[in-house]
């Protein structure tokens, strides 16, 4: 699908929280309950113009309810939701500006693609042949151009979800919500799709919100993601800055993966891993005699050219191989500490010019900027 990327709008920081004259979309204390269950606590986010921005989370996290609350759909208890200024908290749905496409594509099988993609349309009584245009509009836009006169049950999957998202954007909205509208998909079409999904979204400047629990599909697509947990933000951020300098254990581990160690500070920058001491540039301010929890990714680790100058350099068996295709997993466990493991990636290159095998003892490192620390009680002490 051709597309022309176009910048978000100028001034628009991509991390942090945006001030009110920026924001599209405004969530004040937005709480959701069903019964006893709390299934949003008091949530706070303003998104802007233009923006894409992911929910990611678990299953049961509240990412789908937020997303329905914003659309109407999911009535919230307490709380406010501006959209373009507008306070729409108890508007119905139609009096909401927004297009949506849900995992299960809800197209209709009794009408052909057009008729579908037209279907608001003729419901907004436009005339017929503005809604033809704009028909032949969208399905070009999508890369359908020559499917109109079918059904949707003779596209596939990724064709209907296409369909959909034409569908959505139909009547021009100010918002398209979509609710994890790849998930049904194979990997190689989601992959494709993602894509053509992010490009038309810069090129129509559309602001956007996907739900997803895919941290790839989030992390290459959003301006920026909002992590939810049990129903509260962990954290809003730019893609790089949620995998790189994540603030909570749970992040951490959610997004990417992580190793969590038990550790304790020895001194300001230095920790303890069952005698093995690192140092580390985590900025975080924990007292000596602090137990902590500390983390690592495992492409951090570092191989080759280590001397004994270089930070962190320790002895390690390799105890086990996992082939993931561009890389293998290891599990090390250092000489020094027996009694712990640390998971590293070793890329293909490493693995054949190396010759890393199971079962051998290696010098590796990790810089002091890989290392992440966190409250003992936030972690669970696992790779």
């Amino acid at each position: 699908m051709n597309s022309v990327s176009i910048p978000l709008p100028q001034g628009v920081p991509l991390d942090g929280p945006a001030h009110h004259e920026d924001a599209y979309l405004r969530i004040v204390d937005l709480t959701k309950r069903f019964g006893a269950f709390t299934a949003l606590d008091r949530i706070n986010l303003e998104i802007h113009r233009g923006e894409f921005v992911c929910f990611l989370g678990p299953s049961g996290c509240g990412k789908t309810t937020l997303l329905r609350a914003v659309a109407g759909l999911d009535q919230q208890d307490d709380g406010t939701i501006f959209l373009d200024g507008r306070d729409v908290s108890r508007a119905e749905p139609s009096q909401r500006d927004f297009g949506i496409v849900f995992q299960s594509y809800a197209l209709f099988p009794n009408l052909t693609v057009a008729r579908n993609v037209g279907y608001g349309l003729v419901n907004r009584k436009w005339p017929r042949a503005k809604v033809a245009d704009r028909v032949r509009e969208l399905l070009s836009l999508v890369g359908l151009p020559d499917q109109g006169e079918k059904y949707p049950l003779q596209l596939s999957g990724g064709q209907q979800q296409r369909v959909a998202l034409a569908r959505a954007l139909a009547t021009s909205p100010g918002l398209l919500l979509l609710d994890e509208p790849l998930s049904a998909l194979d990997a190689k079409v989601r992959v494709r799709l993602r894509s053509e999904i992010r490009a038309l979204q810069k090129r129509l400047g559309v602001t956007t919100i996907m739900v997803t629990h895919d941290q790839e599909e989030a992390l290459a697509m959003a301006d920026r993601i909002v992590v939810m947990n049990s129903g509260r933000i962990e954290q809003v951020g730019s893609p790089e800055t949620i995998y790189r300098t994540p603030e909570t254990a749970f992040v951490s581990d959610f997004v990417g993966h992580m190793t969590f160690l038990d550790a304790k500070v020895v001194s300001p920058g230095k920790v303890d891993v069952g005698g093995l001491v690192f140092a580390v540039a985590d900025p975080r301010g924990f007292l000596p005699g602090t137990r902590v929890k500390l983390a690592m990714r495992p492409e951090d680790v570092k191989t080759r050219n280590i001397d004994a100058g270089t930070p962190n350099a320790f002895e390690a068996r390799i105890e086990s191989l996992a082939f993931l295709g561009a890389f293998c997993r290891a599990t090390l466990v250092p000489l020094a500490s027996p009694k712990t493991c640390i998971a590293a990636d070793f890329s293909t290159n490493a693995m054949r010019d190396l010759r890393i095998a199971i079962g051998q003892t290696r010098c590796v490192a990790f810089p002091p900027e890989a290392f992440r620390l966190f409250p003992r009680e936030a972690g669970e002490g696992r790779i």
